[in-house]
């Protein structure tokens, strides 16, 4: 049975391919052959992928990612469809399912919502309760630099709480589109959002996400 991780990987690469190797992406600068290439070395060369989140390595992680870009981009696709190692972690159906679900849908996202004539997507329930599940758990983290309380519900009244303070902002959401949200994508995200005026415009500038 395919896994939500294994979708979203095969979805990810088919937008990458649908839109070609120069078009923009919700990623800063990057065109869609630097996200490609971002995609493979973090699942592919783990001595430069800690550059993602330790800031020491970040040079090494650039440099390795530059290397991979100047590659045929079909063959960057191919890496992505393919997975990685069988000896990588990633490799793991219980790893790839918990590390790449969220990460693969929101990459997909970033390709989708950059193109100008963009469709929305709506995940089916079962996919939109893996999202919500993985935004619940990983909400405090997310949130931690929010200059704002914020809170982050389902239409349903589900919440999680991604950071304590006052003003609160409570964004309210389907999961996929709490999901981008929380993870930086604020003006491509379609929900609402209900606090002080002034709170709501710091939290829209606010750098969300790991």
């Amino acid at each position: 049975m395919s896994t939500h991780a294994k979708r979203e990987r095969l979805l990810l690469a088919d937008l990458l391919e649908s839109a070609g190797p120069d078009a923009p992406t919700l990623c800063g600068d990057w065109t869609t052959r630097d996200l490609a290439a971002h995609v493979v070395v973090r699942e592919r060369r783990a001595d430069a992928a800690g550059g993602i989140l330790v800031k020491p390595l970040a040079a090494r992680l650039e440099r390795v990612q530059a290397e991979f870009a100047a590659r045929p981009y079909e063959e960057l696709l191919r890496l992505i469809r393919t997975g990685p190692p069988r000896l990588s972690p990633f490799a793991l159906k219980p790893i790839d399912e918990a590390s790449n679900t969220v990460e693969f849908y929101v990459h997909a996202e970033d390709v989708r919502r950059a193109q100008p004539d963009w469709a929305p997507r709506e995940p089916d329930p079962v996919f939109a309760d893996a999202l919500w599940s993985r935004i619940e758990r990983m909400a405090r983290v997310l949130g931690r630099k929010s200059p704002v309380g914020l809170v982050l519900r389902r239409p349903d009244g589900r919440t999680a709480v991604a950071h304590r303070g006052t003003p609160v902002v409570t964004v309210v959401g389907e999961p996929g589109e709490l999901t981008l949200f929380a993870f930086g994508r604020q003006d491509a995200a379609h929900v609402e959002l209900d606090g002080d005026k002034d709170a709501v415009a710091r939290l829209m500038t606010a750098k969300l996400g790991v």
